[in-house]
């Protein structure tokens, strides 16, 4: 061992021997408990940062102390190898996806071996391999069976100079994300998964997920958006063939209705609107409505615009003709895509209905303070026919009731919940098992003739669609119910398919005869940890806990959720935006770990704050960071062989003074570091308490008459410290640990324990009140019993100053804290 701390050296030797060894692949043990840690995987589409670095350190300390706590832990990686990020950085770059994605793999698996994370790389998966994708054909295939996978037409954002379809996310301001073509509206045939045959079941299981973190459940609750309700139909006036269906949540107020609004994408539309002048008015202000996103249109805190048609709608429950309008605020993605407006009760409406001159009628009683706009509350019914005089509630049911009984309406149950699209145009992704066939139309292709291979001898340019519908050989194909001439299809699966299920293949990665080994799947799953960032927090985790239901119910897996727990880790912050490429403030993790070794890196980024805040990047810190490793190495190499030899067989009870005092913060140490990880994941204030044991051991050496009998403590302390520190940083420890004379490292050592015993005082001082007031304070052994802490209390001469000859009333003990002398008067 040398005096100076050499990082470099150190962790290219133990991730050497790690790698050799195989130290951390894993298989099934019934005789220890199971521990799944995960990592949500990466896109393959560049290099790691330190931006990145965080969620990986996150989960090897999570994986690290588990293993050190006795579990068999799982703690796989792999690649999220499909999608457009990869697509589109190959087409930059002039280079086939296939490549651009191989490269980048081999680059950022190098990288995590080097942050010596401690991965099963022995199950190491890639979505764009065939034996992969294989697997989620057969469950398409089976979807299509069940019903729970259809093809349909609808309404997509299209770009006419990438020919492609593009997310509501890709648009900006109206044109293409990348090209900054005009987006135009299209209807296309596409592939949809029936997530909404789950929205029930979804939605019920987020009260059960205890281990998530209540923001990320209530924006998946907002997501599926379950309301109860009625629907209804308003006639058309002068048009009796056509009506308009609502969807409200609040049937109480019908009486309130003023007017009626449709999404400006609604197909009645174009029936109502037929007037030359008024059908160039819809398109104009659905141009201008197509370059807001639906979350900007149904954000509370913006205008709302509209455009008022010429058609009117009646009023079933009062017969009375009012107006029907287009607006940016109604979606055809939520209930029927058109509203009643009631703008006494509903803040959106009244808005809207000020601004247009519009009647606001109220039909709840209001309270006698208010001063309000629309009132959304309590109340009884006023202004409502044969419901006044009702409460809400009441009202609620006797229109549901009123609309059954006349057979105009129902009730309902709406989810704001739409059915996952996971057809794409592009060229990077799973092929869909589906062929057409003149004579069969759309069929699956047979189980046996999977998986469908993506081609690579393709040309990728990035316009004029998916190249695969110009590959001849890919196209062709014999339809697999007749035998006949038939095509494939050329759209490709969403990513998010892949990352559906990809935590199950981990537990078998090499499994042949299906997704997942049955007994493997049993026994690992569900993952006990998922780490990940909280932009992720709706749509992959809601397909991921969906595609799990499916699976269950198709009999390849036995879980309900795939999750157990959620840590949603911060941004990592520099220049006051988070650290990414486009932003140009990333810090490379190569240039730190050659400056500082992985173990500084990572020692920085769990110390600078807790995982699920943002954490702003510090050159300072991660000079202290480095400083501070090298301080416990200088520590330990100066002293090496007194501690190497020190005694071990000790008792606590040959300790007295200070001694006594440094053992008892020795495991107090321990147990506030146990608990910091295990219970709270406060990595940050857990590296704190060992960094201030750090500096009493080291305080501890300063009296050289002293050293020597107090070494066995002092060695306790440090391999209690490097044993702690092991998770957050692996390789200085494990060399550390092998120079106080242990063999193996320290990935088989047990994490430290500490003695309720060592956690006591040996002495209490307990304050001393008189009527509530503090009068004295007082110092006992900590095995004093009740009696004599009032002896002593009671002969305290500042205490006795307060009483004098008052009479005592009663005596109220805080047991090892406090006594309060309650006297008369």
């Amino acid at each position: 061992m040398e005096e100076r701390y050499r990082p470099k050296e150190i962790e290219e030797k133990w991730q050497r021997i790690w790698e050799e060894s195989q130290t951390f692949q894993v298989a099934e043990d019934a005789g220890k408990p199971k521990y799944y840690v995960l990592e949500m995987f990466p896109y393959p589409s560049g290099r790691i940062h330190m931006g990145h670095v965080r969620v990986y350190a996150i989960g090897d300390v999570i994986a690290r102390f588990r293993r050190m706590r006795g579990y068999n832990v799982l703690h796989p990686m792999g690649w999220d190898a499909f999608g457009l990020p990869a697509e589109n950085a190959a087409i930059e770059r002039s280079i086939h996806p296939a490549k651009w994605t191989t490269e980048n793999i081999a680059y950022m698996r190098d990288q995590l071996k080097r942050m010596g994370i401690s991965y099963d790389w022995g199950r190491e998966i890639a979505t764009c391999d065939p034996e992969y994708y294989r697997w989620e054909q057969l469950v398409f295939i089976r979807m299509l069976e069940r019903g729970l996978a259809y093809r349909k037409r609808s309404s997509v954002n299209w770009c006419p100079s990438c020919q492609t379809v593009l997310a509501n996310e890709q648009v900006e301001d109206g044109r293409c994300w990348r090209c900054e073509s005009e987006v135009s509206k299209r209807d296309i045939d596409g592939w949809f998964f029936k997530i909404t045959a789950y929205a029930e079941e979804l939605l019920d299981w987020c009260d059960r997920l205890t281990g998530w973190p209540e923001r990320v459940i209530t924006m998946q609750k907002n997501w599926i958006g379950r309301s109860e309700g009625a629907e209804f139909d308003l006639p058309v006036v002068g048009h009796p063939e056509l009506k308009v269906r609502v969807f409200t949540t609040r049937p109480d107020t019908v009486f309130g209705m003023t007017y009626a609004v449709l999404a400006p994408e609604h197909p009645l539309v174009d029936q109502v609107a037929t007037e030359p002048d008024e059908r160039a008015e819809v398109e104009r202000f659905r141009a201008e409505v197509l370059k807001q996103t639906e979350q900007e249109r149904a954000a509370e805190d913006r205008p709302k615009r509209g455009l008022r048609l010429s058609a009117r709608v009646i009023n079933p429950f009062n017969g009375r003709e009012i107006p029907l309008f287009i607006a940016d605020y109604v979606l055809t993605t939520y209930g029927t895509g058109a509203i009643m407006a009631v703008p006494g009760e509903d803040q959106r409406d009244w808005d809207f209905a000020t601004e247009h001159g519009l009647d606001i009628i109220e039909t709840v009683s209001r309270p006698a303070n208010w001063t309000g706009e629309a009132y959304t509350g309590d109340g009884i019914k006023i202004n409502s026919g044969f419901l006044s005089g009702l409460t809400v509630a009441d009202a609620k049911r006797r229109v549901i009731d009123w609309l059954v009984e006349r057979r105009l309406g129902e009730a309902k149950v709406n989810y704001r919940l739409r059915d996952w699209g996971i057809s794409r145009q592009r060229y990077w992704g799973a092929p869909i098992p589906v062929v057409y066939c003149n004579a069969c139309g759309p069929v699956p292709e047979k189980e046996e003739n999977l998986p469908v291979v993506l081609p690579h001898d393709v040309q990728v340019m990035g316009k004029g669609g998916s190249p695969l519908a110009g590959h001849a050989a890919f196209i062709s194909a014999a339809c697999p119910r007749c035998g006949g001439q038939a095509r494939r299809e050329t759209d490709t699966m969403d990513t998010f398919v892949e990352s559906s299920w990809y935590f199950l293949r981990y537990c078998s990665p090499h499994f042949e005869d299906g997704i997942v080994e049955p007994t493997a799947a049993a026994y690992w799953m569900p993952v006990d940890q998922y780490i990940g960032g909280i932009e992720h927090a709706v749509l992959h985790l809601l397909y991921a806990r969906f595609y799990t239901k499916v699976l269950r119910d198709l009999g390849l897996v036995n879980v309900d959720e795939p999750f157990n727990a959620l840590l949603s880790q911060g941004m990592v912050v520099k220049d006051g935006a988070k650290m990414s490429k486009s932003k140009g403030n990333v810090v490379s993790d190569d240039v730190i770990r050659d400056k500082y070794g992985a173990d500084t890196g990572r020692l920085f980024e769990l110390f600078a704050g807790p995982p699920e805040k943002d954490l702003e990047w510090s050159d300072q810190g991660v000079e202290g960071a480095f400083r501070f490793l090298t301080r416990l190495w200088r520590f330990t190499f100066q002293h090496r062989d007194a501690l190497i030899g020190a005694r071990s067989d000790f008792s606590q009870d040959d300790l007295t003074g200070d001694l006594r005092n440094l053992y008892r913060v020795i495991h107090r140490t321990i147990k506030k570091v146990t608990e910091d990880i295990e219970s709270r994941f406060h990595f940050n204030t857990a590296i704190a308490a060992i960094m201030e044991l750090c500096n009493a051991l080291s305080a501890s050496v300063q009296d050289e008459a002293k050293i020597e009998i107090g070494m066995p403590v002092i060695k306790a302390g440090l391999e209690a410290v490097i044993g702690m520190l092991h998770p957050f940083v692996p390789h200085i420890t494990s060399e550390l640990w092998e120079c106080l004379g242990h063999q193996g490292g320290l990935d088989a050592v047990a994490w430290p324990k500490y003695s309720e015993d060592a956690l006591e005082e040996e002495q209490l001082l307990i304050v001393v009140q008189v009527n509530g007031k503090v009068r004295g304070k007082i110092t006992v052994p900590a095995d004093v019993t009740q009696e004599r802490i009032e002896r002593a209390a009671l002969a305290d001469e500042r205490v006795s100053a307060f009483l004098g000859e008052k009479k005592i009333q009663r005596l109220v003990h805080v047991p090892r804290r406090l006594l309060n002398i309650v006297v008369e008067g």
